[in-house]
C-alpha cells in the first residue's frame, strides 16, 4: 500500500502513481475506495458492472461513453473530491468524441452507478448520491444487488426505487428502454 500524506491537493492526488488500491479523494484525504475485503467487489458487483457496462454502451453509441471505474474531478463542500463510481455515463454533448486524455473526467456525468458492497450502507450511498448531486451530476443510480433495485436520484425530485420490469426510461437518455430484470438477467443474478 502507498503510504500517503495526510492533506493532498488535487495536483498532489492526480499525480499519485497507479497501485493495486482505487484511492478516492475525499476532504483533502486520499481514501481506499474499499476499506477492507468485506467491500472489495464480488461476483454479483462485478457481474452487474459488466452488465450494464454492455447494454448502456449499446444504447450510447454515438452518443457518449460508458467507463467503469473513472475517477471524476468533482467539488464538495467546498473541496476537490475524486470520487470513483462503479460506472460513468457522460456524453459527448458535455465531453466532446475526440477528447482522449489519460485522466480523470474534467465534467461532470450525466451519470454515475454506484453498486452496494458488502459493508456498504443504502444510507452511506444515499448520501454519496446527494454529493453527486450537488456536484452537478444530473443522475445517480445506486443498485441494491440483494434487493434486486435500482434507485434513481434526481436533482430536482425525490428518489425513486425501481425493481423488475420497472422500466428505467428518463428524458435525459432518449431511448434508453430497459428493466432492473434485464439487467440482472444479463448479470446472471437469479
Amino acid at each position: 500500500m502507498i503510504k500517503l500524506k495526510t492533506q493532498l491537493t488535487l495536483e498532489e492526488f492526480l499525480a499519485l502513481t497507479e497501485a493495486d488500491i482505487t484511492y478516492e479523494l475525499i476532504d483533502g484525504e486520499a481514501i481506499p475506495k474499499f476499506k477492507n475485503d468485506e467491500m472489495s467487489p464480488k461476483f454479483f458487483h462485478s457481474s452487474i458492472t459488466g452488465a450494464l457496462f454492455i447494454l448502456l454502451s449499446a444504447w450510447a453509441e454515438g452518443k457518449g461513453r460508458v467507463v467503469i471505474e473513472w475517477a471524476i474531478k468533482l467539488t464538495r463542500n467546498q473541496q476537490d473530491w475524486v470520487p470513483v463510481p462503479d460506472l460513468t455515463y457522460v456524453s459527448y454533448n458535455r465531453l466532446s468524441a475526440d477528447w482522449l486524455q489519460d485522466e480523470a473526467c474534467p465534467v461532470a456525468p450525466e451519470l454515475v452507478i454506484e453498486i452496494i458492497s458488502a459493508g456498504q450502507t443504502f444510507g452511506e450511498m444515499t448520501e454519496k448520491a446527494t454529493d453527486y448531486l450537488k456536484a452537478k451530476v444530473q443522475r445517480v443510480w445506486i443498485i441494491d444487488t440483494r434487493a434486486k433495485t435500482i434507485t434513481i436520484f434526481y436533482p430536482d425530485a425525490l428518489p425513486q426505487t425501481k425493481r423488475g420490469t420497472d422500466s428505467l426510461e428518463d428524458s435525459l437518455f432518449e431511448r434508453l428502454q430497459i428493466t432492473p430484470q434485464q439487467i440482472f438477467q444479463q448479470a446472471r443474478i437469479p
